[in-house]
C-alpha cells in the first residue's frame, strides 16, 4: 500500500525548529505511529503473551529436542 495524504496540526514554533533542523517530519510522524501501534498490540496481546511465555516456561519449546544450534 502507498503513502496517503493527511493533515495534522502542529505547533508553529515546533514545526519551524524541526524545519531548521532538516527533519522530515512525515517520516518521524509515521515512525511515531508506527511505535504507538506496536505498543498499542503489544498491551491488548499481553495477557495471551504472557500465557505462552508461561506455557514454555513450564513445557519447554516445542521440538527443542531437533534443534541444530543450542544457545545457553
Amino acid at each position: 500500500m502507498g503513502k496517503q495524504r493527511t493533515n495534522v496540526s502542529i505547533d508553529a514554533k515546533v514545526l519551524a525548529g524541526a524545519r531548521a533542523r532538516g527533519m522530515n517530519v512525515s517520516a518521524i510522524a509515521e515512525e511515531a505511529l508506527r511505535k504507538a501501534q506496536q505498543e498499542a498490540w503489544q498491551e491488548e496481546n499481553a495477557e495471551a503473551l504472557q500465557r505462552l511465555n508461561d506455557w514454555v516456561d513450564k513445557n519447554g519449546l516445542p521440538l527443542a529436542d531437533y534443534q541444530v544450534l543450542k544457545v545457553d
